[in-house]
């Protein structure tokens, strides 16, 4: 009653206006209408893990046809309970950005230019350049005659963005390779 009997400066009439007592409904049926891209029919849900930190939080990534159309936290998981990190829910945008790179870039030694190289040639050039490594700085024995079995020619720096299987899948490579593993200076 006392903003009707002070509506001197229409005070009264913008607020029934902004609340909607002078509208129908404030909602436009188009707005009402949306729905998530999500139900569309063939839109499949796989539940998977978050690739930013060891933490492992649970995602949903809805799927349609081999393209990613959302990527959400999962409600389900005792570790998030549906929530994400800011770096977490960017993950739609990383799989989606029209400035991510899809393709291997090499630059040969002394080259100014990038090139493209197919999955399976990096792959190859990746192992030979490993085993030759290894060769190369193969220790058989020490100088007491030993056996060593071993080199310490490759290192590994682990981070924040591999979680636990991944590390142990690093781990038993670089064990399968018989690199030393080095912890707080100890020789492992």
């Amino acid at each position: 009653m006392f903003l009707k009997v002070t509506d001197t400066d229409g005070l009264w009439s913008k607020i029934k206006n902004h609340v909607g007592v002078t509208v129908k409904h404030p909602i436009s049926q188009a707005t009402r209408d949306l729905r998530a891209r999500t139900g569309d029919p063939g839109v499949k849900k796989t539940v998977s893990v978050c690739p930013y930190c060891a933490v492992g939080c649970s995602t949903l990534i809805y799927h349609r046809d081999g393209r990613i159309i959302d990527i959400e936290g999962n409600p389900d998981s005792p570790i998030n309970a549906g929530t994400l990190c800011p770096k977490g829910s960017a993950q739609f945008g990383l799989v989606n950005s029209p400035y991510r790179q899809t393709k291997v870039k090499y630059r040969r030694p002394y080259s100014e230019e990038w090139e493209d190289l197919s999955l399976d040639e990096a792959m190859d050039m990746i192992a030979e350049r490993v085993k030759k490594t290894r060769d190369e700085n193969w220790e058989d024995k020490d100088e007491d005659g030993k056996t060593l079995s071993r080199s310490m020619a490759v290192a590994s720096v682990g981070g924040a963005t591999i979680d636990n299987e991944e590390n142990y899948l690093i781990t038993k490579l670089f064990h399968s390779l018989q690199f030393v593993r080095i912890t707080n200076q100890a020789r492992i």
